[in-house]
């Protein structure tokens, strides 16, 4: 792989060692380029702003400017809207189904990953999101974000645009089912499932499946909640 197609990373802890450490471990994977680093929050946002790197682990727990805020801030409308490509965060924590990381996710990033994981699963995790996918199994992903939101009375208009096909899958995906499963339950084939699961991202103008569980819970369209 040639370095003009090497995944770009940024990494953005307070901690020193840390960062050190986890630059030399991606740097000596192939196909992934560690451009930069931060050692917080409102320096890491600059720095996404200068460097454009396709992936940014943060760090969710952070002097000043944290992990979560940080993540807001690179997910705003206003400095996406300059971006030539997109870019992933994945949230490092401390702890397993982190509070803060499901805000983080909530704000935009692609799921998280516990800070003592091993170099494999970390560069994994750094193709994966990178592929536009997330770094979590959908069903931990569900239950970290159980509870994290309040349904509203009202669901947003946009989704009153879907199908009743495309609403059960919504629901179906938000619940941390695959695409086969989701198959199995509604009796069609995967693929079907898969151009549903595309029509409900691009109607509700949504990134990933990521953020169709995001949306979900936020608006209490989970299950019989819907």
């Amino acid at each position: 792989m040639s370095p003009a197609a090497d995944v770009r990373v940024l990494l953005i802890d307070d901690q020193e060692l840390f960062r050190q450490g986890v630059a030399v471990i991606l740097d000596a994977q192939p196909g992934i380029t560690v451009v930069g680093t931060a050692a917080d929050g409102a320096e890491g946002v600059r720095l996404v702003d200068g460097l454009s790197p396709d992936v940014v682990l943060m760090d969710v727990r952070m002097p000043g400017t944290d992990g979560v805020e940080a993540t807001r801030q690179i997910f705003a409308p206003s400095r996406a809207a300059l971006r030539s490509h997109p870019v992933r965060v994945i949230v490092l924590t401390t702890f397993d189904l982190d509070d803060r990381a499901a805000t983080a996710i909530r704000y935009g990033a692609s799921g998280f990953l516990l800070k003592d994981s091993s170099p494999e699963i970390l560069a994994h995790a750094v193709r994966t999101v990178h592929a536009g996918s997330a770094v979590m199994a959908p069903q931990d992903l569900s239950t970290l974000l159980e509870g994290a939101f309040r349904p509203v009375p009202v669901p947003p208009a946009a989704v009153a645009t879907l199908t009743e096909k495309e609403r059960s899958v919504l629901s179906l995906v938000a619940a941390g089912l695959s695409n086969a499963e989701i198959g199995g339950r509604l009796y069609v084939s995967e693929s079907t499932v898969k151009t549903h699961v595309g029509a409900v991202l691009r109607k509700l103008d949504l990134r990933d499946r990521v953020q169709v569980v995001v949306y979900a819970h936020e608006h209490g369209l989970v299950g019989g909640r819907s």
